[in-house]
């Protein structure tokens, strides 16, 4: 079978990871400007191998990158290669990270985050317009709260917001053009630190303070390079994937009219739309890149030793093999358990989903609570996704907040 090369303007990503899917569990892909990776695209064979030691986060081991075929100004570079945190370590070196980060980000800071969280939303919602015009709910809504939400946790001035905005859609996008990956990737790197630096010298009641503070029995702390890497890792990821999640989740339930009834009733909790909404339409299609340290085996075929895989998850949530027939439905009553893997299994499991999560379950009531008739200001197919292959991402999605 031929290799699968992902359409960077992403033209139809449910047909994309259909294509994927039926290449069987370990697909022959191509990314954008012609590199040539493997993608596991079924359910149960991406469980063994997020789990699988030989295949690891250091792009050295990546026989294509030491050959000097992967430029520097590859547009999904900072996505390959973006610095020293624990996204992009193993082993003992991956364990001190995270150990050190969980410190920071407990359980009891996300959930402290719930008053702010509704603060904004609020503020958000009493800003659209009254006169039934027809709005972006991203740009209104789905957009500008996560980026608040993470903008709060980490201490980052609100000032640096509409910069970020910019930089981060070079930093995801298959069309930045060379001359500007590796400014953008400085200017990212230099707003973070100004960040920690902003922090040191006066600390407050913020993820990027504590992971200043946090140190390990030993009195180990998170080297400067460290705190950058992590903030503009979880700023990154905590923003896009939580914007996505909602305006998914508003698109699957304007198409099943049915579903929505069920929940604004109280039938159908919301817990329910966001977790079908995460394996049916999740945020995240492709994530990238491990590397193998030796041969892997996975069925008939083998990912060679300096081969590279990403996990593909827009193909991986409607597997049958996992969640039955109608996996390609959006079906927020399923009564089976939905134990998708949207945020990824293992050791390098995604340490925002709960923050994700709570956004989500805090952003959709109060949005159809105050607009119980919204609905889809075009047809479904007239949505457009942005250029970003790892992203299941919108340019827009225009609304009619009154039915």
């Amino acid at each position: 079978m031929p290799r699968i090369a992902l359409d960077p303007f992403v033209t139809d990503l449910d047909a994309e990871s259909a294509a994927l899917r039926a290449a069987g569990p370990l697909a022959e892909a191509e990314l954008p400007g012609g590199v040539p990776v493997w993608a596991v695209t079924h359910h149960a064979e991406a469980r063994q191998l997020l789990t699988d030691r030989r295949l690891v986060k250091d792009i050295e081991v990546w026989d294509a990158w030491r050959r000097g075929e992967i430029p520097a100004d590859w547009p999904l570079i900072g996505l390959a290669n973006p610095g020293r945190s624990m996204l992009t370590v193993d082993g003992e070196d991956h364990r001190r990270l995270r150990t050190l980060v969980a410190q920071a980000l407990t359980s009891r800071r996300v959930e402290l985050m719930r008053d702010r969280i509704a603060r904004r939303t609020g503020e958000l919602l009493d800003a659209l317009p009254k006169d039934g015009a027809t709005v972006d709910l991203k740009a209104a809504f789905a957009y500008p709260l996560p980026m608040y939400v993470i903008a709060d946790l980490m201490g980052i001035d609100d000032s640096a917001l509409p910069r970020l905005k910019v930089l981060f859609e070079k930093f995801f996008s298959t069309q930045t053009p060379p001359a500007e990956v590796v400014a953008t990737l400085t200017e990212l790197a230099g707003i973070m630190a100004a960040t920690v630096a902003a922090r040191r010298s006066e600390p407050g009641d913020d993820l990027t303070s504590a992971l200043i503070l946090a140190a390990g029995d030993d009195g180990d702390r998170l080297t400067d390079e460290e705190i950058v890497s992590t903030l503009q890792l979880m700023v990154a990821a905590g923003h896009e994937t939580t914007i996505s999640l909602i305006v998914n989740a508003v698109v699957n339930l304007s198409a099943h009219p049915e579903q929505l009834a069920q929940v604004l009733s109280g039938e159908v909790p919301w817990e329910a739309v966001v977790e079908e909404t995460l394996r049916h339409s999740t945020p995240t299609s492709h994530v990238l890149i491990r590397f193998a340290a030796e041969d892997v085996p996975v069925g008939d075929k083998v990912i060679a030793k300096g081969d590279a895989l990403i996990v593909s998850y827009g193909a991986i949530g409607r597997d049958e093999a996992a969640h039955g027939p109608s996996a390609g439905d959006f079906d927020i009553t399923r009564t089976s358990p939905n134990r998708h893997i949207s945020f990824g299994h293992g050791p390098h499991v995604c340490p925002g989903a709960a923050l994700s999560r709570l956004e989500a379950a805090v952003a959709l009531p109060a949005l159809y609570a105050r607009f119980p008739d919204l609905t889809l200001a075009v047809p479904p197919t007239a949505l457009r996704h942005k250029p970003v292959v790892t992203q299941n991402d919108l340019f827009e999605l225009p609304v009619r907040l009154f039915g």
